[in-house]
């Protein structure tokens, strides 16, 4: 389903905050968003939550977008960042049982600062790392970049990157525990390959 670019008199109206440019901008561009962030977001990232945040980022920027042609690629990158947001945020939780980043600090202050502190350990934890191990981790379990697309970006043959997670992971648990970071167990069943045959 290819995104057509709209309209340039759409966007400048759209732009100019023409209620029902911005309505036909939205209604036009939802469903292609919904499906980038169904195939793109990953096992831990909804779907629906993710649009919701694209949209919002679409309107709050399209005083930024000049060229109505560049739209469709222009939303596709919204889209893209986004999505690491939202994995980024999810790994974070993963170290945090029944918690979530966006605890409401009203409600619950402590669980909101045991949450904080964690995260900033986790942070920590990763910046303890080389930078060979962090890049390598933050592209395969954070973000859930495919093998494949990792190699690419680090011009390693695949199996470099197999070898190089293996031992960011490793590194990683080590310099957990010295934070005093709650166990985790990498999902490494998850079959980085078996997601680049199914795309």
């Amino acid at each position: 389903m290819a995104l057509h670019p709209p309209d340039a008199n759409e966007v400048l109206a759209a732009r100019a905050g023409n209620s029902a440019a911005l309505n036909s901008l939205t209604v036009r561009s939802l469903p292609h968003v919904l499906q980038w962030c169904t195939r793109l977001g990953g096992p831990r990232v909804d779907p629906e939550d993710a649009a919701h945040d694209v949209m919002i980022v679409m309107l709050g920027r399209l005083h930024t977008l000049t060229d109505p042609d560049m739209f469709g690629s222009w939303l596709f990158g919204i889209t893209r960042r986004v999505l690491a947001g939202h994995r980024r945020r999810r790994w974070f939780e993963s170290w945090i049982p029944g918690m979530h980043a966006s605890v409401d600090s009203d409600s619950d202050p402590l669980r909101s600062a045991e949450g904080s502190d964690l995260s900033r350990r986790v942070q920590s934890a990763l910046e303890d790392l080389s930078v060979e191990h962090r890049e390598i981790l933050v592209l395969t379990d954070i973000e859930e970049r495919p093998e494949r697309e990792v190699a690419e970006l680090l011009k390693l043959p695949i199996g470099t990157v197999r070898s190089r997670v293996h031992r960011a992971r490793t590194a990683f648990l080590k310099v957990a525990e010295k934070h005093h970071l709650p166990a985790i167990v990498f999902e490494t069943g998850r079959s980085h390959g078996a997601r680049e045959g199914s795309a």
